[in-house]
Formats: structure tokens, sequence, C-alpha cells
């Protein structure tokens, strides 16, 4: 599991180091991917792999659901970690989720994302507003922090 947040610089070839417990984790490579929030997801290669079985489910003769299946597979790719653990992000990429030099590394449970600092930033939630919004979700009784 991925958890916890980290600040990093990307160079200026477009590479970005991962924690040593996230490589650990992911192993020899993994799949970055379009995020839906203006970042990148990163995959280990099990999980990528019933991501994809997951939007291959999404009907058919749905537009929406092809709309999103292209938009997320055309951009993934593997990548492999570099003798610094870090990988190379494809401009594409970089560009879909506004990434410049200073990034944050975060762990989401069985994904990482790869924000921008500023566009992350912008996404911080006050107190209030979390509570706000946990409680719109109308999660089960039994679900506790």
């Amino acid at each position: 599991m991925f958890l916890s947040e980290y600040s990093h610089n990307m160079d200026t070839k477009g590479r970005v180091a991962l924690p040593a417990e996230f490589r650990e984790q992911l192993g020899e490579e993994c799949v970055v991917a379009a995020g839906f929030d203006i970042c990148l997801t990163v995959y280990p290669l099990e999980y990528w792999e019933k991501v994809v079985e997951k939007l291959m489910d999404l009907p058919p003769f749905s537009i929406d659901a092809r709309k999103v299946q292209r938009n997320i597979i055309k951009n993934a790719k593997h990548l492999t970690f570099d003798k610094q653990g870090r990988i190379l992000i494809p401009k594409n990429l970089r560009d879909y989720a506004f990434i410049q030099k200073e990034v944050k590394v975060i762990g989401v449970g069985r994904r990482i994302e790869i924000w921008d600092k500023q566009k992350l930033d912008e996404q911080q939630l006050s107190a209030e507003e979390f509570s706000n919004l946990a409680e719109s979700l109308d999660l089960p009784a039994d679900f506790t922090l």
C-alpha cells in the first residue's frame, strides 16, 4: 500500500525520483497514465492490468465509455527506473498534468499520484471542506478513519 506525500524536483529531462519505499513495492517497472484530477497516476503492473480490465468492461456502445478508455489507455506508458530511482515522464503526460519543476508524489492506497506542486496546492481542502465532502459521500455507518 502506498502512503504519504513527498516533495521532489523534476530534472530538465523530465525525470522524477520516486521514494525508495514506493520503488520497492512497484518492482522493476510501473505504468504511468493520465489521472482524473490534473495529475498523473502511477500503477504497479498487476493493478494496472485490473484497471484495464475494468475499463474494458464499460459498455462498448457508450461513446463516453470509449472516450474514457481511449484517454486513459492511449496516454499510458510502461516505465522502468534508472539507477537513481527515477522515471522519465513523457512530455505529453507532463503537459497533461502541467508538471513543471516542483512535484508532489503522493501514495493513495493502491496507486501513486504525481502532481505539479502548484496544482496540488490549488486542490487543498480546509478542515471544514474536507468534513463536508466526507459527509456528502454518504459513507456506510461502520466506516471509520
